[in-house]
């Protein structure tokens, strides 16, 4: 997500492109076009299906699970990620996952990614482990960590940049967990670090019709 961060479409775009050299995965349109038009690349890199928030809590809090069902529903294969923060990720991570949905996980041809959006680092990632550990259980690597089922991993994209990154991966490997276990995802602080927080300004949905029906739409992180 580095194109939110930096001050123009070029940065973007050659930023992007510098982070592909090493990484498959990109959601900044401009950094794939760079590639391919000097480059010669026909597609750089790649994005999975990825809920946010708005596509979550549009929903409403009490048909949260229906949302992250319907994610599992239009993307019956490959890796999909959903954001599981909206009100309660702890209760998502073993009543949802854990629980209503756990089968329909375990049957996919692919894998779910957990994503926590809120939350003090590094401890919101070892407690997100903990959870979906709980209900899904865990095998034991060569190295002697703990790794989750092949059906379900984590995603952490909230503060990550290069020293929160390492700060994460001491902390999982220091209780026992695999880094494996987790995948990491990048925004305002990819790049360039120009970001929301710059000039204290951002752009949310907070209405919508829903068949007609006009409803708030509002995330409420017990973890914020």
């Amino acid at each position: 997500f580095g194109f939110r961060g930096v001050s123009s479409v070029e940065s973007a775009a050659t930023g992007g492109a510098a982070h592909l050299v090493n990484f498959l995965g990109t959601d900044t349109m401009a950094a794939l076009v760079c590639c391919k038009d000097y480059y010669g690349e026909e597609c750089a890199g790649f994005s999975i299906p990825a809920s946010e928030h708005s596509t979550m809590t549009s929903w409403g809090r009490e048909k949260e699970c229906e949302a992250m069902k319907n994610m599992l529903t239009q993307y019956p294969k490959g890796v999909v990620a959903c954001v599981s923060d909206s009100y309660d990720i702890f209760n998502a991570c073993t009543e949802y996952w854990g629980g209503e949905l756990k089968a329909m996980i375990e049957k996919r041809e692919g894998f779910l990614v957990v994503r926590p959006d809120s939350g003090e680092l590094p401890q919101i990632v070892l407690d997100v482990l903990d959870k979906l550990a709980s209900k899904f259980g865990t095998s034991e690597t060569p190295t002697k960590h703990k790794l989750l089922p092949p059906c379900i991993r984590v995603i952490q994209g909230d503060g990550v940049d290069i020293d929160s990154l390492e700060m994460i991966l001491k902390a999982m490997s220091d209780a026992g967990w695999a880094a494996d276990n987790l995948a990491f995802g990048s925004g305002g602080a990819l790049l360039q670090k120009l970001h929301r927080d710059t000039q204290k300004c951002a752009f949310k949905c907070s209405y919508a019709m829903v068949n007609g029906q006009g409803v708030d739409v509002v995330k409420d992180p017990i973890t914020d």
